[in-house]
């Protein structure tokens, strides 16, 4: 099982909708996948139709007094199961740091799902926090929406230079441009200069601001579901292929799946 971090210091740039888009995409593809819902907003949660309940909360979650698959519930879509948030996730950073070693707590925790699944996808809260750096090690790769702003831009240098210093030496952060205006000089200016910049290499794909996005609150279901020939789902299809075939390593676990859905590999 491999598991995609959707994250961000910063708020408001994009992260829920990216991680129930790509789940989604991920399993219409054939792939048994599950979205982690840890953000105390049930964001993720809302737009999938479950109730936003873990009984017994978050403490009792992170000491895995119960099987985390027994808090596991279905969703409308084939292939694709879904791990609630509730507000007592607001405490979440206080369960983590009463465990023994709480930044490999919710390694642990998923564990015993990878024969169940084949990607888990983790839609995360705002902040560098115990939970963050929990996700940091748990993940395979950080997908990090960023705004083409000189704000969003300053919270990724931040995230950068934790990493450096307390992140662990094998994850991927791979950072792409969302809500991506370009009847905006700065947007278009940023978006042409900036992936050559960064310390990270920047995803090719970028996705549209995009009213669509917004109705998923109305829907309650992904865009590229209830919208698959918008702007942005087909941007969602494309920065999903984009994560498929973005290097080697993934390709070794991921290519069957890729080859299945016709997915090329970028020269």
């Amino acid at each position: 099982m491999r598991v995609f971090a959707v994250y961000n210091i910063k708020g408001g740039v994009g992260k829920t909708a990216t991680a129930v888009n790509l789940a989604h995409l991920s399993a219409a593809s054939g792939a048994r996948t599950l979205l982690w819902d840890l953000d105390p907003q049930a964001a993720a949660t809302f737009y999938f139709r479950v109730q936003p309940k873990i009984k017994g909360g978050a403490r009792k979650l992170v000491r895995g007094r119960k099987p985390l698959e027994r808090h596991i519930r279905g969703t409308d879509y084939r292939g694709l199961d879904l791990l609630p948030a509730d507000f007592s996730y607001r405490n979440l950073d206080l369960a983590l740091d009463s465990t023994a070693k709480p930044r490999k707590r919710l390694a642990k925790l998923i564990g015993p799902l990878a024969d169940d699944y084949d990607h888990l996808y983790v839609d995360c809260a705002p902040s560098i926090s115990v939970v963050s750096e929990s996700v940091f090690v748990a993940a395979d790769a950080l997908l990090v929406p960023t705004i083409p702003t000189t704000l969003s831009l300053r919270t990724l240098e931040q995230l950068r230079g934790h990493l450096e210093v307390d992140g662990p030496g094998k994850l991927r952060v791979m950072p792409f441009f969302c809500m991506v205006d370009r009847r905006r000089a700065m947007h278009r200016e940023v978006c042409s200069s900036v992936p050559t910049e960064s310390p990270y290499d920047f995803l090719e794909t970028s996705i549209p601001y995009s009213s669509d996005v917004e109705k998923m609150g109305i829907r309650r279901a992904p865009v590229t579901a209830f919208a698959p020939s918008s702007q942005a789902a087909q941007a969602y299809r494309d920065l999903w292929r984009e994560v498929l075939s973005s290097t080697n390593s993934l390709l070794g676990w991921l290519g069957p799946i890729a080859r299945r859905i016709g997915f090329g590999v970028r020269s």
